[in-house]
């Protein structure tokens, strides 16, 4: 079995078909969806964790290609700019998943787990300092 997290970005066209059903249902995909949005203009973004077979996992993307829906792969869910964090820990207590957290009590230093983070931006919007920044 293997894990991928992948940003799914949706074109107008693809948004109202069951796309993450026929994943699970023709492709034996376990999907965790981490955030799910649709625009203004009815694009669709999705971050998923995509778990699997290998070959079912290229089967799924592939169908998703087919279906022109752009596929990428997630490693930085959150963007963090270091030079504009005071680490004042505000991101932390809104941190769902522990992924922004304190590793050293005594420099209180925030830290960023990228494996962790969930892209659900709550970091990004109670950020006093506009140091986080989403990949959406």
């Amino acid at each position: 079995m293997k894990s991928e997290k992948i940003l799914l970005r949706f074109p107008k066209t693809e948004t109202g078909k069951p796309i993450v059903y026929q994943l699970i249902k023709d492709y034996n995909l376990v999907v965790n969806i981490y955030v799910a949005k649709v625009t203004q203009d009815k694009e669709g973004y999705l971050v998923v964790n995509l778990t699997g077979e290998e070959a079912d996992l290229a089967r799924g993307k592939a169908f998703l290609c087919g279906m022109q829906v752009q596929v990428e792969s997630v490693e930085n869910g959150i963007l963090r700019d270091n030079n504009l964090c005071t680490h004042c820990g505000n991101c932390v207590s809104h941190c769902p998943t522990n992924a922004l957290h304190i590793a050293d009590r005594r420099t209180m230093q925030v830290d960023l787990d990228q494996s962790l983070c969930i892209s659900c931006s709550l970091c990004t919007t109670n950020c006093p300092f506009g140091a986080c920044t989403s990949v959406l």
